[in-house]
């Protein structure tokens, strides 16, 4: 596991699925802890001059895929960065292993009913799941977990979702040394 000391110049990747949280407690964490925090698919509007959900409409996930696989190996030019990743980001183009390789990764895991509370507010700005139902949406959601699980696990440390604080990065990053 990579020097975990925000002061090494590491660069942190926050993993797990939508509405785990990813860039409500990276944002938190960042300027807790005096690093620099940058939202994945925030780089991607920048470059790709467009919404996720219009690359999505106009373009495809494929598309939107490579796109993404580009964006995180332009954060390899950061430093002392918390970088929140999309929900899919590890698990296409070996994005998993390179994210592995280029900082900590830290899984943030939460239960499909943890994200059906959060995403049913904001489920119109999520590409993959606007259309869906609630049933559909816990179906989409409980399969999605299942099959990016493995991926996920490969994470250098994995914190629930629910029980994160303010605090919790810098408990994580002692634990990391």
């Amino acid at each position: 596991m990579p020097d975990g000391s925000a002061s090494s110049g590491s660069n942190f990747f926050l993993i797990g699925f939508m509405g785990s949280g990813k860039t409500h407690w990276g944002k938190i964490w960042a300027l807790k802890n005096n690093l620099s925090f940058v939202d994945l698919d925030d780089l991607i509007e920048k470059k790709e001059g467009i919404t996720i959900s219009g690359i999505f409409e106009a373009k495809g996930e494929d598309y939107f895929r490579k796109a993404e696989a580009g964006a995180l190996r332009d954060c390899a030019a950061f430093r002392n960065t918390i970088i929140a990743s999309g929900g899919g980001t590890p698990c296409f183009f070996d994005n998993m292993k390179w994210m592995n390789d280029h900082g900590t990764t830290i899984y943030l895991e939460g239960t499909p009913k943890e994200i059906i509370q959060r995403l049913s507010t904001e489920q119109e700005k999520r590409p993959l799941v606007k259309e869906l139902n609630n049933t559909a949406l816990q179906l989409f959601i409980e399969q999605k977990i299942m099959e990016r699980k493995p991926f996920y696990t490969q994470a250098h440390i994995t914190v629930q979702s629910a029980m994160v604080t303010k605090e919790s990065f810098a408990r994580m990053l002692s634990g990391c040394k």
